[in-house]
């Protein structure tokens, strides 16, 4: 299976983290005009690179606020202005997480800790989303993959409330829009990705259960290892293909268990 972008426009959102950052390489090494953003302004320029672009393609840097509607959408004009075909053929929102959050009782939890992974996790794929949509509108075509979480489809390892339901809303979210964008020629889909240190808050997860529970989570998973950034990265790549083109409204699990 040859998978090839050459010449599409790719939105990534979140491009700095090692999901992120992975999918935006893998775009580029198969020679699509990359627009990775992020918060975290100064890790873009490493995501930039480390890149080994290949047929033409390349990574474009821009500093991002998802959650900032005007932001999105402007940016997403300005790629559009650049587009082959005036529109983003491929967005894929990696950005969000728990926000430096640890678990609490919910009687603990305020309403800006609450909100703030909400905002960032389901508004800011609502704004990615609505920006791109009327674009791929105009072309009948385009494909959009949402980087979720098995917290979305069971309890969350986090043991944080509003991460578990931001990604259930997500995958809500996926599964409505299909329906909705489908006669226009849009496809969308989800990536729930095992647990993979790929971040600050994610690798502090991961210390935090020590050895025995580190080991005890790995012989958890059948395939015994944790996943890594190419495995989310080669999913994505394949529901952005026109290999996955009678495929919508679908969440992946890629935790290598059944």
């Amino acid at each position: 299976m040859q998978i090839d972008f050459t010449g599409k426009s790719v939105l990534v959102t979140g491009a700095v983290g090692g999901i992120g950052r992975t999918i935006a390489h893998s775009f580029a090494a198969r020679g699509a005009i990359v627009f990775a953003t992020d918060i975290l302004a100064d890790g873009l320029s490493e995501t930039v690179a480390s890149a080994a672009p290949t047929n033409g393609g390349t990574i474009v840097a821009r500093p991002l606020d998802i959650t900032d509607f005007a932001a999105v959408s402007g940016l997403v004009s300005e790629i559009e202005g650049t587009s082959n075909r005036g529109q983003i053929d491929i967005a894929v929102h990696a950005a969000g997480g728990v926000k430096g959050q640890t678990a609490q009782f919910i009687e603990d939890v305020s309403s800006e800790e609450w909100a703030s992974i909400f905002e960032v996790n389901v508004n800011g794929a609502f704004n990615v989303v609505k920006s791109v949509t009327p674009g791929m509108k105009r072309e009948s075509k385009g494909e959009i993959v949402i980087i979720s979480s098995p917290a979305g489809l069971r309890t969350s390892r986090t043991g944080i409330q509003s991460y578990a339901m931001s990604k259930a809303g997500q995958i809500g979210l996926v599964r409505q829009l299909a329906q909705e964008l489908g006669p226009f020629g849009i496809r969308i889909n989800a990536v729930a990705p095992g647990f993979i240190a790929s971040n600050p808050d994610a690798q502090k997860q991961w210390n935090s259960y020590g050895k025995d529970g580190q080991a005890a989570l790995v012989e958890s998973i059948a395939l015994r290892r944790l996943a890594r950034p190419e495995d989310i990265a080669h999913a994505v790549m394949f529901l952005a293909s026109d290999f996955a083109g009678f495929i919508t409204g679908q969440t992946v699990p890629v935790n290598g268990s059944p």
